[in-house]
């Protein structure tokens, strides 16, 4: 991943401006319940930039990669994609698996393609792979593993948080960052639009900022690739830099900074009205570091992990 100058994560010194999306949302192509239409004009009038619709690829809805193009404006595009399964998890459950970026024909799952093959045979294709909401169906580290060609893991889901209370990543990203995975975290909706009161529920709750050049499919994919995005709730994240030791972190708002590590390394800088703050890196002399912001409503925005390659050695973000 390429850095500039005191710019630890490449999204907050690389060329461009950042686009709001949502990477993971379904309609009446699967088991949603608005068409590709309404959920993409929904997402338009809510100020996103981009959306991927990843309807379920998977025999009971005939395999759709749901074509959007249609519904691209001047000012909002759409990537394709799908949300893949295969058969089976250790826990006898299909393989959900996010895949934002395949092309329009790509081939129905065999019926003995496992998991890995599966993530492999997306990535092949050119998508950007992650991990789907891995609390809501208690996925172990073991599998988690062996889903090598993932670029990233929910680290939210929202959905999964409104419905069930199992919307968190974070645990599962940290157990795989400290086994030494160079591994990014997205949020996202994981919509549905058809809970009961309100069908807005489990939407536009969680998304990424991705830096790119222009609101375009290609670039926003490549961007997505290079890790050059940051995921929130709310939050916004100005800047992140390194002044000798210190990590300095701007926020949008007064929001809690904390940088969490390796086993139990953690630094915090509370919101006393301050919209940035410096943590010291001591604490973090090995492994890895990631920046969570958390404003005064208890909404988050995440980074993505930085790294140290040895003890003492400069800070970098991860590269694929």
């Amino acid at each position: 991943m390429t850095d500039t100058p005191n710019h630890l994560l490449s999204a907050f010194g690389a060329t461009g401006q950042f686009f709001r999306g949502n990477l993971h949302c379904h309609s009446t192509a699967s088991d949603g319940a608005l068409s590709p239409e309404e959920v993409c004009r929904r997402y338009r009038e809510q100020g996103y930039d981009f959306i991927c619709l990843s309807d379920h690829f998977w025999k009971d809805y005939d395999f759709p990669i749901t074509d959007t193009t249609a519904f691209r404006t001047n000012s909002f595009t759409t990537i394709l994609g799908a949300e893949v399964h295969t058969p089976a998890m250790s826990t006898g459950d299909l393989w959900h698996i996010l895949a934002v970026g395949l092309p329009a024909d790509f081939a129905p799952t065999p019926p003995d393609e496992t998991g890995t093959q599966l993530a492999d045979r997306c990535r092949a294709a050119g998508a950007f792979v992650a991990i789907a909401h891995p609390q809501w169906y208690g996925l172990t580290v073991e599998d988690a593993q062996s889903i090598g060609s993932a670029h990233a893991i929910e680290v939210y889901n929202h959905a999964s948080e409104v419905s069930t209370a199992r919307g968190d990543g974070a645990y599962l990203l940290d157990l795989l960052l400290n086994a030494g995975r160079t591994i990014d975290a997205i949020a996202c909706d994981d919509a549905h639009f058809a809970m009961p009161g309100d069908p807005n529920q489990d939407a536009f709750g969680g998304w990424v900022m991705v830096k790119a050049t222009a609101n375009q499919p290609d670039l926003l994919l490549e961007a997505l690739k290079r890790g050059d995005y940051y995921s929130s709730q709310g939050p916004v994240i100005e800047a992140i830099r390194l002044e000798g030791d210190e990590l300095i972190v701007e926020c949008g708002e007064p929001c809690d900074i904390i940088a969490v590590g390796y086993g139990y390394r953690t630094q915090r800088v509370p919101g006393t009205g301050h919209l940035a703050g410096r943590l010291p890196l001591g604490t973090f002399k090995d492994g890895w570091v990631r920046v969570v912001v958390r404003n005064a409503a208890g909404r988050r925005a995440w980074t993505n992990p930085m790294w140290r390659s040895a003890p003492g050695a400069q800070l970098v973000a991860n590269s694929f």
